[in-house]
């Protein structure tokens, strides 16, 4: 296992992120996960990542009932602040409080604040949370404190040049180098001397089963080569980046990502320019051309017409059906869905892509609905 350093503590490379143990009947399969757990510690993997709403509030403890049965020095774990919920110094101290209880520990490595963005980071300044969180630190409850993000790169910019933060995670892979921190983030943190945690290095996924013809220039190189070996070789090469972040489900997902962050070699001249020919294949399968502008927006009946056209575009892109399937049928997004569209039509001349929007949310909603009989 590789090893970089984070602060003065020594972290694996690779980060074993609990959102996406293996489910059985709803619920976390204990007996499965715990396996990977141990094995990952057996392995050399050194940081745990959860959160206090991963597996609807059930991650934490269960994470801290296996870990809490090996020696402290042999781990790291990093958790979340759910800012959403957060509303005082109080609550946020509370919460402190209830996360070392659930993962049955006496401090918390790595604390972060959760999906932050523009507005989130205001709220938490105005109710003093970064003053509450630096004294739980200073009694020994937290030792680093970062922030994980969700946003446009303006708001990351300004959150990152706020405080001298220990660390920071932001999503970057090498389909999203433009997308919400992204590269310039990563250039950013690294000109600051702020640490990076890498979040989302397969997409969900969706990187580590590339179609037939995307991965047909990648196969020329390396015939033996995985699309989850060339995920996380593009990003193990900036050397700011101290930990990847993998949601493993499976013991065969664990053992991949651990020989592949053995010793990951990074990208070559040639292996850039294969990934790059990759990438354009991928981005040629999209189903339409929308840009997100959201000039169409809003729409009358509640329809979220870019999000929609996003989904279809990555189902597009990846075929990966766990993930569309998912973002489909999230509860949250049902209102929004393509159909609930009623064919008005008013949105057709807003668009500067000229995209014939009710046609293609049709087609949206009949290709995402099917997926789940796939």
């Amino acid at each position: 296992m590789e090893y970089r350093t984070l602060g003065e503590e020594k972290v694996s490379l690779l980060g074993f992120g609990c959102m996406r143990f293996p489910v059985k009947k709803g619920k976390i399969d204990e007996e499965a996960s715990r396996k990977m757990l141990e094995r990952a510690l057996e392995a050399g993997v050194t940081y745990f990542d959860t959160a206090w709403p991963y597996h609807d509030g059930k991650s934490e403890a269960f994470v801290g009932s296996v870990l809490s049965g090996f020696d402290r020095s042999r781990y790291q774990l990093a958790t979340k602040l759910p800012v959403w919920l957060v509303h005082s110094r109080e609550d946020a101290r509370s919460f402190v409080e209830k996360q070392l209880a659930n993962l049955r520990t006496d401090y918390i490595d790595f604390y972060l604040l959760h999906a932050m963005n523009g507005q989130r980071w205001q709220e938490m300044l105005s109710f003093g949370v970064p003053e509450a969180l630096e004294e739980c630190s200073a009694e020994g409850k937290i030792r680093k404190l970062g922030f994980s993000f969700h946003g446009p790169y303006g708001d990351f910019e300004r959150i990152l040049k706020a405080r001298k933060w220990d660390f920071c995670q932001i999503q970057l892979n090498y389909m999203d180098v433009n997308d919400q921190a992204g590269k310039r983030g990563a250039d950013l943190a690294r000109e600051l001397g702020i640490p990076v945690v890498i979040m989302e290095p397969l997409k969900g996924g969706s990187l580590a089963a590339l179609p037939q013809d995307a991965m047909a220039p990648l196969r020329a190189i390396n015939p033996a080569s995985t699309a989850v070996e060339w995920a996380l070789r593009f990003l193990a090469g900036d050397r700011n980046i101290r930990v990847l972040l993998s949601g493993m489900g499976s013991m065969e997902q664990l053992e991949e990502n651990l020989r592949i962050c053995d010793s990951p070699a990074p990208l070559n001249a040639e292996e850039e320019a294969a990934l790059e020919r990759a990438k354009q294949v991928l981005d040629s399968r999209v189903r339409n051309g929308c840009t997100a502008c959201r000039y169409c927006m809003p729409c009358p009946h509640g329809v979220d017409i870019p999000r929609n056209f996003a989904l279809w575009n990555d189902w597009g892109k990846y075929s990966n059906a766990r993930e569309a399937r998912w973002n489909w049928h999230n509860p949250d997004f049902a209102s929004a869905r393509a159909d609930a569209c009623v064919q008005c039509g008013e949105c057709v001349p807003k668009c500067p892509q000229n995209i014939p929007i009710p046609a293609d949310l049709s087609r949206a909603a009949a290709e995402l609905s099917a997926i789940k009989r796939q």
